[in-house]
């Protein structure tokens, strides 16, 4: 029986579980002797590991965000060509603004009245211009508004203390009597509206498309151009379609001089229209 007993006890003392106790144990003490002879020899270890992660998280920040700074300058370089274009058109627009109103000068006496033109159609009723001149610049009823090229384009019909109103000879109820063709035909002009104008002729009359219009002035101006010519063989007239020579619905700038009693003896606006 003791011979049993003694052989169980010694399988106790050799078992699996008191080598790996008695590994751990001493695994225990030599780290804490390490840790008490040498604090920092795992820092100092494994330093330069640290350094390279380091280094490796930094490279891949800086070449991720290379991609939002490549997208961020695209987006100001876009911004930038929008706001370029926008200085070239206005840029554009000034340079011609400056060069309407160098001819306009240029191809009139220095006697007449530069205005602006503050409306226009649809802003302004029928063909009519607002311009920014009344009778403190020296604006009177009768004056003629010439555009670029000495175009005439019709006369002041109303006018207050800073502003004043031009009716365009293309203006419904409006007749001129002017002329046409080299012939110098002469012949009533009846505004149409929209800046066109038409006329009846004798067919005889030999006028054909693309002649020239003429209206008064100091002399005789051109005011617009035959376009189509309408005819019913059951007469003996034919109506001219005309348009203007100018678009008055893009001007910015008129000149107004006064012609005199000519020019007013030939313009008629219907009562209507005052």
């Amino acid at each position: 029986m003791k011979k049993t007993f003694l052989a169980k006890r010694n399988a106790l003392l050799s078992s699996a579980s008191v080598s790996w106790g008695a590994a751990a144990l001493t695994f225990s003490v030599l780290a804490l002797l390490l840790r008490l002879l040498a604090p920092n020899l795992f820092l100092h270890t494994f330093a330069p590991a640290f350094s390279v992660a380091d280094a490796i998280a930094a490279q891949s920040h800086r070449f991720f965000s290379s991609f939002s700074g490549a997208a961020a300058l695209a987006a100001q370089n876009e911004r930038l060509v929008s706001e370029n274009a926008a200085l070239i058109a206005e840029n554009a627009a000034l340079e011609q603004k400056a060069a309407s109103v160098g001819a306009l000068a240029d191809s009139q006496r220095s006697s007449g009245i530069l205005a602006g033109v503050i409306s226009r159609p649809p802003e302004s009723p029928y063909d009519t211009l607002v311009l920014a001149a009344g009778e403190r610049a020296g604006v009177m009823l009768g004056q003629e508004a010439f555009g670029e090229g000495g175009v005439p384009l019709g006369v002041v019909s109303s006018v207050t203390a800073d502003f004043s109103r031009v009716t365009l000879f293309s203006a419904p109820n409006v007749v001129t009597h002017g002329w046409v063709g080299n012939a110098h035909i002469p012949l009533s002009l009846f505004g149409a509206g929209a800046g066109a104008m038409s006329a009846s002729l004798a067919r005889a009359a030999g006028v054909a498309v693309g002649d020239t219009v003429f209206a008064p002035g100091p002399g005789m101006l051109p005011v617009g151009r035959v376009v189509r010519i309408d005819s019913d063989p059951s007469t003996t007239t034919v109506t001219l379609r005309i348009m203007p020579a100018l678009n008055p619905f893009s001007l910015s700038w008129v000149q107004l001089r006064d012609v005199g009693a000519a020019l007013r003896g030939s313009f008629t606006i219907a009562t209507s229209t005052l």
